[in-house]
């Protein structure tokens, strides 16, 4: 399948190729944000073997060049007024421009598609992880419903932009569908409000009449009642792609052998709000709930030289990195018994070394210093034996195997499955023993959830008894928000969902019981058997004939982690269709969770289909409880959006959101080189040899030593590739 990663590399420097001047070499100009995007899938070297010679920053001052140049921009009012600037004077910044926006802007300009993050092969992500309090913080007062709707309507559009975005760049004109709950109103800033929807029907206008002729003003009353998130999404996307048909006829573009058109699905965190709290353990999510990992790909641990000093390193958890992408969606004890295994197998093709093997990871600890030889493969066994030793130092520390057990088998149940497990435990608040540790917010939160709510007495003894701080509480009481009941009276019925976890066939752990929802999502539509009213189409639905005859499914068993390897990262087997899988595309509003990516990974070997996964944002058990505290309070406090979300009404005009969000300050202009004058000798002065100080700026200095020639000498490229990626 197409990798996202490698697809927006390759589109990266197919622009960058397309540009061939007269002179052999170029300038890459950037900003601050395609920097960002560029440098999240291509290093310095991949840039500088396209024949580009510097790569500047357009926000920058920068000297005039007799080179052409190749812009990758957003498209904001700023950076055209900038463009317009290079070139407005007798004293032109390049000989030429080629123009490349990241985003759609204007017709008849190369739009690249590509604003978007590719996170891993089949992940992606808008990183925004305020989105979260756009969607699910309510309005702070009563004036406020009508400006945060727009400000999140304006958001939306935002979002909806960039998953089409990905469907343009994958070559796929969807279906699409979106969640549609039965068993909560719209949450947050949707939620119905005089302010925000339709004035109700004339008294007496229902009478005498049927359903369908209740009139319009009566419907777009009621249409308040239908506004999720997720169909406002799902309805943008449908337009932003009709749109984009309408002026790209060919699009899309005829595959051979062809592809079935694909499926995307719109949903939104309020589907499950389980998966984010319950323990997983396996490899890439147990370390990101138990380990201090940045945006998922940067862990700090000590690692031991080959001096035997320890000295602290940071390691990117990448594609790249071999080891990671083989054991990341293993269970955690399989992934310690596979990097053993790799570990004794490196050993024994390296016969240099001599020893019996390892047969624990502090084995592995005392053999890999001594190995100085292997430096590369000795670094990603050493962070991969920390990882794994940190977290099972937790696993022990924080008694999560007793931890785990009341989540999964709580009160004769399966407190998170719902599956009748055998054991017998008293529902007696008082006697529920909760864990004095960081996670027994996380186990009442599942108690609450698992009983559909509990008396309000019952929750104060439960909070008491748990000993929750007040913003503990909090996190737990802003669950409503998501649209989950946490109180409940003597006459309150069960909430009647339709979307049900289901039994798992396959051998699992006791401790690894429960599968997310978008599971059973993702196997249901690919059987056909998703209901229409939970997740109806925006437009038309696939016919029978074609779901059937273009999308043979295999059968929905799945091998168990404990017995089968993981392959969704290796190429595809020989007898399978290559690259015309027909895709399904997830978008989870709100925020995505580790356990979720990995269900999409082994889906999509059992299904036999094309499974990406993307989201606002990622979130971890522990940003996730976090965010819950200062819901209320529109997520002021937090540390994604410090200062809350806007009360501000929403901009004019989409262009003038878009300049906000891109905009980046002019620098303050450089102060020039001072001249001074030799106090050691009068003649100097006279004969006019004024000294100059040295560029004000790193910067000046590099782009005037690789341009002085025209084009740089061997020597010199090889001192320019080990400097900075942007020179600013």
């Amino acid at each position: 399948m197409s990798s996202l990663i490698t697809t927006v590399r390759t589109k990266f420097l197919q622009a960058i190729r397309s540009v061939n001047p007269q002179g052999r070499w170029k300038i890459l100009v950037v900003d601050d944000y395609s920097q960002k995007l560029l440098g999240s899938v291509l290093k310095q070297f991949d840039i500088l073997e396209e024949n580009v010679t510097l790569i500047e920053s357009i926000s920058n001052h920068r000297e005039p060049q007799q080179f052409e140049a190749v812009y990758i921009l957003m498209p904001t009012t700023q950076n055209v007024d900038r463009i317009i600037k290079d070139f407005s004077t007798d004293q032109k910044q390049y000989l030429g421009a080629h123009l490349f926006f990241i985003d759609a802007f204007l017709r008849g300009l190369q739009d690249l598609f590509l604003n978007f993050w590719a996170a891993e092969g089949q992940t992606f992500s808008l990183n925004s992880p305020g989105f979260f309090f756009n969607i699910y913080s309510p309005p702070r007062n009563e004036a406020a419903f009508k400006a945060s709707r727009s400000r999140l309507e304006e958001e939306l559009l935002f979002a909806s932009k960039t998953i089409s975005n990905i469907c343009i760049t994958l070559n796929e004109f969807p279906y699409i569908r979106y969640y549609l709950p039965s068993h909560h109103l719209p949450l947050g800033p949707l939620q119905p409000h005089s302010q925000t929807r339709a004035p109700p029907p004339s008294e007496g206008s229902n009478r005498w009449r049927t359903d369908l002729a209740r009139g319009d003003a009566a419907r777009a009353y009621e249409a308040a009642d239908t506004e999720f998130v997720t169909r406002l999404l799902a309805f943008m996307v449908q337009r932003n792609l009709d749109e984009h048909k309408r002026t790209n006829p060919d699009f899309p573009k005829p595959s051979d052998p062809p592809r079935p058109r694909g499926t995307l699905i719109i949903t939104d965190r309020s589907m499950d709000v389980v998966a984010p709290l319950i323990h997983e353990f396996t490899y890439q999510a147990m370390c990101n709930d138990l380990l201090q990992i940045e945006d998922g790909t940067k862990y700090t641990y000590k690692f031991q030289s080959s001096i035997g000093a320890y000295e602290d390193k940071t390691a990117t958890l990448s594609e790249t990195d071999t080891v990671w992408t083989t054991v990341k969606h293993m269970h955690m004890r399989e992934a310690i018994d596979k990097l053993m295994a790799d570990f004794n197998k490196f050993l024994e093709e390296n016969a240099g070394f001599k020893g019996e093997g390892a047969a624990s990871l502090n084995d592995m600890k005392d053999m890999l210093a001594n190995l100085p030889q292997y430096q590369e493969q000795r670094e990603k066994f050493s962070l991969h034996l920390n990882m794994a030793q940190e977290c099972m130092g937790t696993f022990e520390r924080d008694k999560l195997s007793q931890v785990a057990n009341i989540e999964q088998y709580t009160f004769g149940q399966c407190c998170a499955t719902g599956m009748t497990c055998g054991r017998k435990i008293s529902k007696n608040l008082t006697t529920f023993n909760v864990p004095r540790n960081p996670n027994k917010v996380r186990m009442v939160a599942l108690y609450i959830m698992y009983r559909d709510g509990v008396p309000d007495e019952d929750r104060r003894r439960l909070y008491q008894h748990a000993r929750l701080g007040m913003a503990d509480q909090d996190a737990i009481n802003a669950l409503t928000h998501l649209g989950v009941r946490i109180t409940r009276g003597p006459a309150d019925k069960d909430t009647k969902k339709k979307l049900k976890q289901k039994p798992s066939q396959e051998e699992e752990y006791d401790l690894s019981r429960y599968k997310p929802l978008l599971r059973t999502v993702i196997e249901d539509h690919a059987n056909n058997k998703l209901d229409a009213s939970l997740f109806p189409y925006v437009k038309e639905a696939p016919s029978a004939t074609t779901t059937t005859s273009k999308a043979p499914v295999t059968p929905t068993h799945t091998s168990s982690l404990r017995s089968a390897k993981p392959s969704w990262h290796k190429a595809t087997r020989p007898n399978a269709p290559i690259d015309n899988r027909q895709r399904v595309i997830i978008f989870m509003a709100g925020g995505m969770t580790y356990s979720e990516i990995r269900e999409c990974y082994a889906l999509g070997g059992s299904l036999n289909k094309d499974i990406y996964i993307g989201s606002t944002h990622t979130i971890t058990p522990r940003q996730f409880i976090d965010d819950l505290k200062v819901l209320e309070l529109g997520g002021v406090g937090s540390r994604t959006a410090p200062n809350g979300v806007s009360t501000n009404p929403a901009h004019q005009s989409y262009q003038e959101y878009y300049d906000q969000k891109y905009f980046i300050p002019d620098p303050i202009p450089p102060q020039r080189p001072t001249l001074t004058v030799p106090k050691d000798s009068g003649t100097s002065a006279r004969s006019g040899k004024l000294s100059k100080s040295s560029p004000s700026s790193s910067y000046a200095a590099s782009s005037t030593s690789v341009n002085s020639a025209g084009m740089a000498t061997a020597d010199n490229e090889k001192k320019k590739k080990k400097k900075g990626f942007f020179h600013f």
